[in-house]
């Protein structure tokens, strides 16, 4: 189905109710695999880091990590979950080739974490709760690149490559309860919900849950019942969506051929759905199994966990402030509202605003620069804001040089155009560049005569009361001086060489 197969996202949510699930994937930042002593280092050669564990050669036997389930225990703590007493693995049946072990070892009836919830909060201050039905403890698959089609996917390749490095790596998946009661901003409360889930994550210091890298994935359930009807409608699952924006689409699209099938009297198939990023849409993967299809048993080779309530309740005191209670108290001290704030957090300007703020620029001047300038250079360059090479303590000294009047926010911007360039920090950078406001009297005096000498009309304007015909030579002396004048003391001098006063 094409977009042009679509009904309007007006039309859909005026039949139906859209219901969602949420499975995010996080994958944990710990220095060894769930299971073994392999490393988990990105990037390293292919099938380099695995061992007859992590591979399921015979014989082998899988050990817990003792970090992955103190992550879990910890992610679901921030969730609100009830932490389990007693739970246990369990292998999940099923053929891929970038399974090794034909199966995977995770949790099934016994998850350690069940029953919580996450608060987000919308574009407009909003917050929607969103109920958590489980965070339970796996380990993640391999990588298969497959070679030789035209999407990069298996259909069409002439091979694939296997990289078993990635199998075995722990994994939390949280799971939500059905999203109710969202209705057109649907879409919107999925993308908070994985925006926030990701702060989350980060704040606790489990992963660095970067979705471009597959730290953190979601897989998008969606289904549509009408208007009045409790029971709910055939779920579609769009598999691996790696954007908070893409997640956002894929919610949208999927709302709107549920309803394009629905209306031409068709159903609901229960399957995998892949999304693409290039436009918006999302196509058929395969018929999704069943739970039990899955043949789930207890694994045999793990002992059950019994986390001790005593370390439960240490780890619950030693949880850091929520993003949202964070955010909250940091928007009251910048002055800003939600809808800045949220802005802000889009951006990825939160971290930097505030070590900026911390180095000494105030919240004003620190907002400025990273969500004006720096937020323009990340985007041209398709990067993150806190990618740049820049740090907030270079920002800050930008903002108080500007502050001091060394600098305007013109030279201010040829300054951070030094540093991102590699040339120095930016006192280095306003000295060789000779960037400094010039103040002294004689030079800019000069200027201002040019100016008006230059600009008869205009200054006979200003000398007949028009004072706010002064700007245009003002323009002349920023321009004699390439912008380096004190704008205000430029002006000043010209009402006094033209007898005005205001």
């Amino acid at each position: 189905m094409t977009v042009t197969d679509l009904v309007s996202y007006e039309d859909a949510l005026a039949s139906y109710d859209p219901v969602m699930g949420l499975e995010v994937h996080v994958e944990l930042g710990t220095k060894t695999k769930m299971f073994c002593g392999c490393a988990t280092t990105l990037g390293a050669e292919p099938n380099s880091q695995t061992c007859p564990t992590c591979l399921g050669l015979p014989g082998s036997l899988p050990v817990v990590n003792a970090t992955g389930v103190e992550s879990a225990v910890r992610i679901g703590l921030a969730l609100n979950c009830e932490i389990a007493e007693w739970c246990r693995f369990a292998r999940k049946n099923y053929f891929y080739p970038d399974m090794p072990k034909n199966f995977q070892t995770s949790q099934y009836d016994e998850p350690i974490a069940f029953d919580g919830y996450l608060d987000v909060q919308l574009a407009d201050g909003e917050v929607f709760r969103v109920g958590i039905e489980r965070a339970h403890m796996e380990e993640d698959t391999g990588k298969s690149t497959h070679i030789g089609g035209a999407t990069g996917r298996i259909h069409g390749a002439s091979h694939s490559l296997l990289d078993y490095n990635r199998a075995g790596i722990p994994l939390i998946e949280i799971v939500t309860k059905p999203i109710e009661g969202a209705g057109a901003r649907a879409p919107e409360v999925a993308r908070a919900y994985v925006a926030e889930l990701r702060e989350l994550i980060r704040a606790l210091g489990v992963s660095e849950a970067r979705m471009e890298m597959g730290q953190l994935r979601c897989d998008v359930n969606v289904s549509l019942r009408p208007h009045g009807r409790e029971a709910f409608g055939t779920r579609s699952e769009t598999k691996n969506v790696n954007s908070l924006r893409s997640v956002e689409r894929a919610v949208r699209f999927e709302i709107q051929r549920h309803a394009a099938v629905l209306g031409d009297g068709g159903t609901i198939v229960q399957e995998t759905r892949h999304f693409h990023e290039d436009n918006g849409t999302t196509t058929s993967g395969r018929v999704k199994e069943e739970a039990e299809d899955y043949r789930y048993f207890p694994e045999p080779d793990l002992v059950p966990i019994a986390p001790e309530r005593e370390w439960v309740e240490r780890l619950r005191a030693e949880l850091p402030e929520t993003p949202l209670a964070r955010r909250n108290r940091l928007r009251e001290e910048w002055g800003i509202s939600a809808h800045e704030m949220q802005s802000a957090l889009n951006a990825g300007a939160v971290e930097p605003i505030t070590a900026t703020i911390e180095a000494g620029a105030d919240a004003a001047a620190a907002r400025k620069w990273w969500l004006g300038e720096l937020a323009r250079r990340a985007n041209e360059q398709g990067v993150e804001l806190a990618s740049l090479p820049i740090t907030p303590a270079q920002v800050a000294r930008v903002a108080a040089l500007v502050a001091a009047g060394e600098l305007n926010d013109k030279l201010g911007r040829q300054v951070i155009d030094g540093v991102l360039a590699g040339e120095g920090d930016p006192d280095t950078i306003v000295e060789k560049r000779g960037l400094r406001i010039v103040k002294d009297e004689g030079a800019l005096g000069a200027a201002v005569d040019e100016a008006i000498a230059a600009n008869p009309a205009v200054a006979d304007k200003v000398r007949g009361g028009k004072t706010a015909a002064a700007g245009a030579l003002v323009g002349a002396v920023m321009k004699a001086t390439r912008g380096q004048a004190d704008a205000a003391r430029a002006r000043e001098l010209i009402l006094e060489r033209l007898g005005v006063t205001e």
